[in-house]
């Protein structure tokens, strides 16, 4: 079996292979597990970290190289995990990069899917930031995007063409809407949540870390370990159970900021709280806070999709795997 990973060199994509590479084999649809022969890591940044293992290629090549891509699916692939994508923040101020990445890219390689004979199974990491209105609303799985950014306006169009090249049987596509993921290693990035993660992780290493939102503020968080779980649940399950509607609302859980830095000083003691600040950033809040923290999942825990029980366990998941 040949699975690629586009934004393979992120630290989802990073983990994502391993945990492939570990399992050794993966079900397509609902059918039997096979051996992963080949494992495409393709991102245009260098992938670091990784196992030396004769399954394993790295390309460092941009996804809007059309030419590249073709070559790349002109040998058979059976599973396409697309996670690569101009961030939240950086697709908000640079309009043309994210509509290229984020839009014309994904569409050129649906179009070159749809050209292979075949359908491959796509499993693409679409985003809760879709959804856009008052705090106090209550997302459900019926709840149409109202995005109000221009990320959450590129992923909701690739959410629909996901779910009609799957109805026309050219791809076999699984669109999961991602929480906010915490706790993220590494440094902060240009994401405009990329607080969520900074808050934890620089003071557990001694660093200080500022909050541009109240404490009072709500957000829906899942874990990187969970998430890595919920991509290979979405490629294995059964085309007919998604029920002609392959776009889904991944659980999580709703948090608001207090909580997490309660938590913090549980583990890291008070000293690691007070190495965060608070000082607003009315750019950051004019994206984040459109986003409606409460969601309704319940098409996603009845397909089987996982989430995280508590805000400690996402730390302690953090520090047992990236500290």
């Amino acid at each position: 079996m040949r699975i690629i990973i586009f934004g393979g060199a992120g630290f989802i994509g990073k983990k994502l292979a391993l945990e492939l590479l570990n399992l050794g084999e993966i079900a397509i649809d609902g059918s039997e597990p096979k051996p992963i022969s080949e494992l495409v890591l393709f991102d245009k940044f260098k992938a670091e970290g990784l196992p030396t293992d004769d399954r394993l290629v790295v390309m460092n090549e941009d996804i809007c190289d059309s030419a590249v891509i073709e070559k790349l699916l002109a040998k058979h692939v059976d599973v396409i995990f697309h996670l690569a994508a101009i961030v939240s923040g950086e697709a908000e101020k640079n309009f043309d990069l994210g509509m290229q990445v984020n839009l014309h890219a994904n569409l050129t390689l649906l179009e070159q899917c749809r050209a292979l004979g075949y359908a491959p199974t796509m499993v693409f990491a679409s985003s809760c930031g879709v959804f856009g209105g008052e705090l106090t609303d209550v997302i459900e799985d019926h709840t149409g995007p109202t995005p109000k950014s221009s990320y959450g306006t590129q992923k909701a169009v690739v959410d629909l063409l996901i779910n009609d090249y799957t109805r026309r049987g050219f791809i076999k596509g699984r669109s999961i809407r991602l929480p906010t993921i915490a706790i993220r290693p590494g440094k902060p990035n240009a994401a405009t949540s990329s607080f969520i993660s900074s808050i934890i992780r620089e003071p557990l290493q001694g660093k200080p870390a500022n909050c541009p939102v109240s404490a009072e503020s709500k957000f829906w968080i899942l874990s990187p370990k969970k998430v890595v779980e919920n991509f290979i649940i979405a490629c294995e399950l059964p085309n007919e159970a998604w029920k002609g509607n392959w776009v889904v609302n991944l659980p999580g859980l709703t948090t608001p900021i207090a909580d997490m830095v309660e938590q913090l000083e549980v583990v890291g003691g008070k000293e690691a709280a007070e190495l965060i600040t608070w000082e607003p950033d009315e750019f950051l809040q004019s994206i984040v806070l459109t986003w409606p923290p409460e969601l309704v999942t319940t098409k996603g825990i009845a397909l089987g999709f996982k989430k995280d029980e508590n805000v400690g366990e996402i730390i302690q998941a953090f520090i047992d795997e990236d500290l």
